[in-house]
């Protein structure tokens, strides 16, 4: 005949409540996957429109966010616009602005700002991205980057609009992140 101790008793159900709580975490993610909503799998990034002056900033945006996606997320970027969901974006205004001067009114130091409204949906229309600082009902989330540039430095508008596109990009597929 087996005897069984009480402290035997004890260790067999917290194993079993062990075994029982470990089942619970089959879900559970880790890595950047956890970061991003579950049952994507692809994205379209269309061509971002471009409302400002400067023609080279779309193509400088889109091409940074499909770098930026591919990078950070587990989808796939794809030319589908049948996609799981889409990352619309337009930018909407850059700006540029003189900082300090020279005595003779040349411009030593300036700040160039562009400023993007991006909307991620899914294929029947429900907004991914959301801001806590933004109603709901808003349809797109404004974004802004600055980015400061010396031409005395040899540094241009250029060089600045690209700097705030690659910053622009990082903070978008950021919003992708799902809330906790």
């Amino acid at each position: 005949m087996i005897t069984v101790s009480p402290s035997s008793k004890i260790a067999g159900a917290v194993c079993t409540l062990m075994l029982l709580a470990m089942g619970g975490c089959a879900s559970y993610q880790y890595g950047s996957a956890a970061l991003f909503p579950s049952g994507i799998r692809t994205v379209y990034v269309p061509f971002v429109r471009n409302d400002t002056y400067r023609f080279d900033l779309g193509p400088q945006l889109t091409e940074a966010l499909v770098d930026e996606i591919e990078r950070r997320t587990p989808y796939k970027v794809v030319g589908n616009p049948n996609a799981d969901t889409t990352l619309q974006c337009v930018i909407t205004d850059q700006s540029k602005v003189v900082l300090t001067e020279t005595s003779s009114d040349d411009p030593r130091a300036l700040d160039t700002a562009i400023y993007v409204a991006a909307n991620w949906t899914t294929r029947d229309g429900q907004r991914l991205m959301q801001n806590s600082l933004a109603s709901y009902e808003a349809d797109q989330i404004g974004f802004s980057q600055s980015a400061r540039f010396v031409p005395e430095a040899g540094q241009s508008i250029d060089t600045a609009n690209h700097a705030a596109i690659e910053l622009l990009a990082r903070r978008i597929v950021s919003q992708m992140e799902a809330r906790w």
